[in-house]
Parts: structure tokens; sequence; C-alpha cells
């Protein structure tokens, strides 16, 4: 390990740009956009119109609050939270949710592996699992073998592909008047569809892979950072750190939240205008635009679908990555080279071929896609209560503690995604 500066925090903030600023918490936000979230967002757009825009609206703060308490948590003790409940809890709770979690992440990775490949050969032609392996080769060996700060880079600036969604939004015609109501004011049906795209909105934007990766990136930037180290032992930076940590954080969940919606407003304001009300991939989404919104749009969607399929899928992986081997004791991180975490580059490889044999089976994408959403919400409830409790033991985080209101909003999160999953239950039994 590199030997660490002990300048003193404000020498370190004081040469920090607006884009060091940002790293874990963009990154994360981008990533929930992904080409699963995209199909999601674009069906609801287009069987509901602008009736769910205000889902946004109240899940971004929630989605901000969660996030924020999991990366509190990495940034305070310097593990990830599958380091922190193996550290101080039973490996009963631990082993379930880690290898739910891996199940889900994989079939997730699968399917986003897929719309990327059926968007190219919406674009170019040629055979769409062809693309799929290069894709997934691509994202993969860029994670394992590029240097830790570059990739981070890399990852930063990919996020500008989610922009794509801003410009097919603004090169359509909008009621912005209808967007506003739809946005402001909450619409409610007690239809079993609407309580279904209700739930897979939620479920879409509070994604366990999510806290996971961010809580284990606060953990990877204080080992690879000079003069960085985790709160506990260095409480003299933390009011520079949470400082940044937030900004990232917020803005992050802010920019995703902000993508979703205007997905569902492009969706909304196009097939749905048309009658087209029934989307069950992001491709078919993409599909669809072409004869309504013109080439231009159809270009500038599917093209989006690849850019944020080149964001995601390295999370997926390296999310599971980080959560197996922190379960299991190993050496884990992408600042790491190869040779010094081989298990913990294994995991990724093998995730991402798992999620490219996925493409090349009779498995159904959309219900695979419905199982990884049951997963995840059988997985979010307990994690998400595991780390409310982790975050005010002082064992654990020692002074830093949640502020209160911090735990309230981690609280009404947990309780939102309860309510979540009971109603997934009972629209499946139903």
């Amino acid at each position: 390990m590199r030997p660490r500066s002990l300048l003193p925090v404000p020498a370190r903030r004081h040469r920090r740009g607006f884009l060091a600023l940002l790293g874990p918490g963009l990154i994360t936000g981008a990533s929930d956009d992904d080409p699963s979230g995209i199909a999601t967002y674009s069906q609801v757009g287009a069987q509901f119109g602008f009736g769910l825009c205000w889902v946004l609206l109240f899940s971004a703060p929630l989605m901000a609050a969660i996030q924020e308490i999991s990366a509190r948590i990495g940034l305070v003790t310097g593990r990830g939270i599958a380091g922190n409940i193996r550290a101080h809890y039973s490996p009963w709770l631990l082993r379930p949710i880690v290898a739910l979690l891996l199940v889900a992440n994989i079939i997730n990775l699968g399917a986003d592996l897929g719309a990327m490949g059926a968007a190219l050969r919406l674009l170019l032609g040629g055979p769409a699992r062809f693309y799929v392996v290069v894709f997934a080769a691509l994202s993969a060996l860029l994670e394992i073998f590029l240097r830790y700060e570059r990739y981070v880079a890399i990852l930063k600036w990919t996020t500008l592909a989610l922009f794509a969604y801003v410009a097919t939004a603004l090169a359509v015609h909008v009621p912005w008047g209808q967007v506003a109501r739809g946005t402001l004011v909450p619409y409610a049906s007690p239809s079993r569809d609407y309580v279904v795209a209700l739930i897979a909105v939620l479920g879409t934007t509070i994604s366990p892979y999510c806290f996971f990766w961010q809580a284990s990136q606060e953990a990877e930037d204080e080992r690879v950072k000079p003069g960085a180290r985790p709160l506990a032992a260095a409480p003299e930076q933390a009011s520079a750190e949470i400082h940044r940590l937030r900004f990232d954080t917020y803005l992050g969940m802010g920019f995703s939240n902000l993508i979703s919606w205007f997905i569902i407003v492009t969706t909304a304001a196009t097939l749905n205008a048309h009658g087209i009300t029934d989307i069950k991939t992001s491709a078919q989404a993409a599909e669809a635009l072409r004869p309504i919104a013109g080439p231009l749009t159809f270009f500038v969607f599917a093209a989006g679908i690849i850019g944020t399929g080149l964001l995601a899928v390295p999370v997926l992986a390296g999310s599971a990555a980080y959560a197996f081997g922190e379960a299991l004791g190993w050496r884990v991180g992408l600042g790491r080279l190869p040779r010094q975490a081989k298990a913990f580059y294994g995991t990724i490889a093998v995730a991402t071929l798992f999620g490219i044999a996925i493409n090349f089976t009779h498995i159904d994408p959309i219900k695979a896609l419905f199982w990884s959403a049951v997963i995840n919400g059988v997985v979010a409830v307990p994690l998400m209560v595991t780390i409310m409790i982790m975050a005010m033991q002082s064992k654990i985080m020692r002074r830093f503690t949640l502020p209160r209101p911090l735990w309230a909003m981690g609280w009404l999160s947990t309780l939102a995604m309860t309510l979540t999953v009971a109603a997934l239950v009972w629209t499946s039994l139903g």
C-alpha cells in the first residue's frame, strides 16, 4: 500500500475542482438508470402518460437519504456494507443477502447486456449476441486492467450519456402544462396495473446493489488517495469529507431521478400520445420512437441505451464482487492490481460471463427481470434495516452516528421500500 500523506485537510480541499468533488455518488446515481431501468420508465410513460411523473419527485429524497447513509458507513469505517455486516453481525444475516444480491445482479447484468446488443443492432444491423459478447468483454477488461483513477474518470464521463434522454425530450413536442400537473399533483388509481407500475418505479429507483457499490467506493477512495483515512481514524477530516459526500450523493441521486423523469416524459409525449401503451424492453421503446419522433430522436435514444449500459454493467459486476469478497474476507478493490486481488477480479469476470450466458439461453428476459425485482425487494428490506441499525451504533460509527433528520429520512425510505415489497407480493398473488 502506498504511503499516505499527512497534509492538512484544507490544503487538499483547496485543490479540488468541481469534477473532483464528484465520484461514488454521481456514478451510483447514473448507473441506476441502466437499460433495464430505461425499459421500466418507458413502459410507465407509454402506459400512464404523465400520471406517474410525481413518483420521481417523491423518490429522489428517499433514494438520496439511504445512499448517503450507505456512503457514510464506508467513509467512516473504511469498509463496505458487507464488510461491516461480517465484522459486527451473524454470518446467517450476511450470507443470504449476498447470495440473493449475486443472483439479482447477474440477471440484471444479463438483461442490460442484451438491451445494449439489441440497441446496437437497431443502429448498425448485425448479430445482437455478438455485440453482447463485445460489450461484456470491453466492460470487464476495462474494470479489471485499467488503473483505478483513470477508470473512475471514464465512469464519470460516461454519465454524460444520460443527457441523451434530456435531448430526446427536448426534441419532441411536449405539453409542459400536463407534465407540470403530473409532476406536482400525485395521481392515484386502485387498478392493479397502476400499483404494479408504481412498485416498478420505486423498486428500480432504490436498488440494493447501489448501497453496496457506493459504500465500497467510499472505502476504496480512502485506500488509494494520499492523506485519506477512514473518519473513525481521522475525525479531523470529517467536515470536508462529509460535505463532499453529501454534495456528490445528492447531486448524483437528483441527476438519476431527473433522467428517469425525462424518459417518462419522452415516452408519454410520443408513445402514449399515439396509443402505444405496451413496451417490454428499452430497445423496443427506441424502435417505437422512430416513426413517431423521427430518426434523430430514435438514434439518440438508442445510443443512450448503450452509453448507460457501459456504466451500469461494471457497477453491477463490481458491486457483486465487493459484496461477495467482503463477505468472505478477501482482499477487494478496484484500486488493487489484478494479482493482488485475484478472487475479487475473478468474481467480476465470472459474473460478466454469466450475464453473457443468459443471452444465449431461452430464458424470457421480461420474466427474468421480474424475478430480479422480486429478489431485490426481498434483499432490500432486511438490508436497509441493517444499514439503519449500523449507522446508529457508536461501536461502528464512533462519533459519526446519523443526525436526526437523516435518521428520519432513512427510516422513511425503509418504510417506503417495505410497503413496496408488500404491494409487490400482493399483486403477485392477486
